[in-house]
């Protein structure tokens, strides 16, 4: 599958295609272990695709995370053991 092709899938299509890449590389490496594999570089081909699928719904993981909040906000920043000691003090 091309990159461009990825690029454009929404994150439930995305979904399913690492769902079917997942499966194909289970089975290219059974077929490795019983002696039936010709292509052996599939593995690899099918392993980065993987990779790809995962980067690609990592960011739509962060697009909507980033949509959540409104822009130019910022969260508060988190409490540190040294401002809790002061608060106490």
């Amino acid at each position: 599958m091309a990159v461009s092709e990825l690029a454009t899938m929404e994150p439930g299509e995305l979904a399913d295609r690492l769902v079917e890449a997942r499966k194909e590389l289970f089975n290219l490496r059974f077929q490795l272990a019983t002696g039936q594999l010709d292509n052996t570089a599939r593995i690899l081909h099918v392993r980065k695709e993987v990779a790809r699928i995962l980067t690609y719904l990592r960011q739509h993981e962060l697009a909507e995370e980033e949509g959540a909040a409104p822009a130019g906000t910022a969260a508060p920043a988190p409490a540190t053991d040294h401002e809790d000691e002061e608060a106490d003090a």
